[in-house]
């Protein structure tokens, strides 16, 4: 009875101490309240603004892109006097300049592209002769009508640089020259046209100069025909200017076929008014491929037909590599 009164009382006192110990460890917590920061801490306590100065970048917007390629190509061969399988040392050095300015804003868009060419080969017991010769410069403004087309006017200029010749042989068998064939100026072509213009993208475009008026000049009495004889260049005898109104149909394409191809070619068509059935046609192209960032390989071909120059079709193809650089790197 004894050993149960001490078990009961030890039972009790153990339940009554774990009863105080949760009584005290609860009164002991905090409760959060719902604003953190005490009012009174608040008191006496002055925020001062801050002024951030914001610097004046004086950015302007530039309407204006260039672009610019300066190239040079030299190709040489040599055969010694023991070279049985037939050959003719040559030598031969071209250059060519290119740049292109655009400027676009709003619905205005003009555009200025020269492309300046020349090129001599000089081949063994035979005169020097050029092989490459083109001024080319064209001048667009166009204001954009709907997404794709445009109302344009534009200005051409084309000749070249050197005279051209024909040659012949003397009773020794050394070339000599025979005639000239074409100069500077001679003959010289300037062109307006006014109409219309479809560009889908940036490497296409097509113009549809309905109104349009090419200026041809003569500027060499020696290529200047003289009166009685047959027309020159589409000149009569006795003068040396020419003024003809015609429709006038240019594509041009420059367009990347691969990462380092690109193709850019231009064709133009000048029909005359007086005589539609018989039009001017020209294509250029160029085919260039990209060895690194300064060295290209380039195929070029020229297609002519103009029968007041000539009754057939002229053609022109080169081969070359060289040097390029362009802007911007």
């Amino acid at each position: 009875m004894k050993h149960t009164s001490l078990l009961l009382f030890f039972l009790l006192s153990i339940f009554s101490f774990e009863t105080i110990a949760q009584v005290n460890l609860k009164d002991l917590r905090e409760k959060p309240e719902a604003n953190i920061v005490d009012s009174d801490t608040t008191k006496g306590l002055k925020i001062n603004p801050i002024n951030v100065p914001i610097p004046q970048l004086n950015l302007e917007v530039n309407y204006w892109k260039h672009w610019s390629k300066f190239g040079v190509n030299v190709n040489q061969a040599y055969f010694n006097d023991e070279w049985n399988a037939g050959g003719v040392n040559s030598v031969s050095l071209g250059g060519n300049i290119w740049h292109k300015s655009e400027y676009n804003r709003d619905n205005f868009n003009f555009v200025s592209e020269i492309d300046l060419r020349y090129g001599k080969i000089k081949n063994k017991d035979q005169l020097a002769k050029k092989n490459n010769d083109r001024i080319f410069w064209d001048n667009k403004l166009a204001y954009k009508l709907a997404k794709s087309w445009a109302l344009y006017f534009s200005f051409t200029y084309e000749s070249q640089f050197d005279a051209g010749y024909k040659y012949t042989k003397d009773e020794d068998g050394k070339e000599i020259i025979d005639t000239i064939t074409t100069n500077f100026m001679a003959p010289g072509y300037f062109t307006e046209s006014f109409g219309l213009e479809y560009k889908p993208d940036n490497t296409f475009s097509l113009r549809l100069g309905t109104g349009t008026a090419r200026q041809t000049l003569i500027l060499d009495d020696r290529l200047k025909p003289l009166e009685g004889e047959k027309e020159r260049f589409g000149i009569e005898g006795g003068t040396n200017f020419k003024n003809d109104l015609a429709f006038q149909l240019t594509a041009n394409l420059d367009r990347n076929l691969a990462k380092n191809l690109n193709l850019k070619s231009r064709y133009n068509m000048f029909a005359d008014y007086r005589d539609m059935k018989d039009p001017d046609h020209r294509l250029d192209a160029t085919l260039t491929a990209k060895v690194t960032s300064l060295v290209n390989v380039s195929l070029t071909g020229i297609m002519v037909y103009n029968s007041d120059e000539k009754p057939g079709i002229q053609l022109s193809q080169a081969l070359a590599m060289g040097i390029v650089y362009s802007l911007p790197r």
